[in-house]
């Protein structure tokens, strides 16, 4: 391994080989991945890879981190036992004594395993059919089989935790403090991989699981290549599963999640909402039973008020009462989990549904079909009152997912680099209710990471 003599930024250069996946591979396959070196799915195992290795950046800035590591660079090579990584310029905070750090390197091959599969099965192939909800549905489950995150013997236990990567100190602590209270329940966590609130519940449940000296504890992170930079795998993710687009991604939360526990966030976290929301909402869920609470500091209330007044607003008191809110409490927060997360074991064994995938859950199409975001698509969303309300949730989820785009991801960046801001435009009244609380959440620091000035990707018209 050589150290880099250049000052900024430090790198290394390695070569790893796979331990827990990818080892049994034949030559054919090894070969296979190989010739993929000029494809776009290697270019993509690059960019990800390098999110992976850029762990416990301060940077949401995507472009900034590929530019910052241009040289970066990572070559399949096969070996008679397999394969192996040749990795070139990669961040030196990645390696500790000369050695990549363990949970970096599994990870890397997590991203590897799960893009291959994608790229070949599910997305190359004729097996899924990607164009009806079955088809998505089941190739979701497919790629978390392969994943091994599915336990088909384990009852319900599983956390889905959801909030912002930008949240500061007293909410991340906040965070931890719920999480140990689920560890102690031995309640297992799942969240969406990256910093802050997603990196702060699995911290504290390491605590409380070993407390109570658990074993086989599951920390699952899920995220999908667009995302994967802005927030790279923090080091408690056990189970790291790469997603094609952020639809499946959401999908798998739901089906793989037995409740979800909102923290604070941004527009990313109201995305999440709006989508469990939407597919609570529609009249085939009606019999579903899935706990959300939304929890926080006592200085984050003004977040939820915000996030409330908005779904009041659009959805009514149906969809609040979908939800509840406690606020300073970490606790409680973890204890209303915990019983709910009982009551999902007698709902699942009345309906017959698996622990470990919710199959009975309804996911329409309009909740799975990738939304190609662009200044015209953006532009063309439906945002009326006059829509029945799963379809109202999905429209906004897509407004939501749109600015996502344009804050963090790369595309997003230099389509409003190139175009100026996205327009949104809808119903006066959603638009002035979606306008205040998209000002609150710039107020309160919730677009970037502290310390970074923000310059809105859209703008509000209705």
């Amino acid at each position: 391994m050589n150290v880099k003599s250049r000052a900024h930024p430090a790198t290394h250069d390695a070569q790893i080989s796979p331990r827990g996946s990818l080892e049994l591979l034949s030559q054919k396959e090894v070969e296979q991945l190989r010739l993929t070196s000029d494809s776009k799915l290697l270019d993509l195992f690059r960019r990800c890879a390098l999110a992976v290795l850029n762990t416990g950046s301060e940077s949401d800035d995507a472009i900034a981190i590929f530019e910052t590591y241009r040289d970066f660079e990572i070559e399949i090579l096969q070996r008679t036992r397999g394969l192996k990584l040749k990795i070139s310029n990669a961040p030196a905070s990645a390696f500790v004594e000369g050695r990549m750090v363990e949970g970096i390197r599994q990870h890397l091959f997590a991203v590897l395993r799960d893009l291959v599969y994608i790229g070949t099965d599910i997305e190359s192939s004729d097996r899924f059919d990607l164009g009806t909800t079955n088809g998505i549905t089941d190739a979701v489950f497919h790629i978390l089989k392969q994943a091994h995150v599915l336990v088909p013997d384990l009852k319900p236990n599983l956390v889905v935790c959801w909030g912002g990567h930008s949240i500061n100190r007293e909410e991340y602590e906040y965070t931890k403090e719920v999480g140990y209270h689920l560890g102690l329940r031995g309640l297992d966590i799942c969240t969406g991989c990256g910093p802050g609130a997603m990196k702060g519940p699995m911290k504290g449940a390491a605590i409380g699981h070993a407390k109570q000296r658990s074993v086989g504890v599951r920390y699952i992170g899920l995220t999908e290549p667009g995302i994967i930079a802005a927030e790279p795998p923090n080091p408690m993710v056990n189970h790291l599963v790469v997603l094609p687009d952020i639809e499946k991604r959401l999908e798998a939360f739901v089906r793989l999640g037995h409740a979800v526990v909102v923290f604070p966030g941004g527009v990313g976290t109201a995305e999440e909402v709006l989508y469990l929301l939407g597919l609570m909402l529609h009249p085939a869920n009606d019999h579903q039973f899935f706990p959300i609470v939304f929890s926080g500091p006592e200085s984050s209330r003004a977040y939820f008020e915000s996030l409330d007044a908005l779904i009041s607003l659009t959805f009514g008191d149906r969809a609040r009462d979908l939800y509840e809110i406690v606020i300073g409490d970490a606790e409680l927060a973890a204890r209303r989990v915990g019983r709910r997360i009982r009551k999902v074991l007698s709902s699942r064994l009345k309906s017959g549904d698996a622990y470990y995938f919710n199959w009975l859950i309804e996911v329409p199409f309009c909740f799975q079909a990738p939304f190609v975001v662009n200044h015209r698509s953006v532009a063309s969303l439906e945002l009326h009152r006059g829509l029945a309300p799963h379809d109202l949730a999905c429209q906004l989820r897509r407004a939501f997912s749109a600015i996502v785009t344009g804050n963090v991801k790369e595309h997003g960046r230099r389509m409003i680099a190139a175009e100026g801001p996205f327009e949104i435009r809808g119903e006066h009244d959603l638009m002035a209710a979606l306008d205040a609380l998209l000002k609150d959440f710039i107020v309160q620091g919730r677009m970037k990471l502290p310390g970074t000035v923000y310059e809105p990707c859209y703008q509000v018209s209705g």
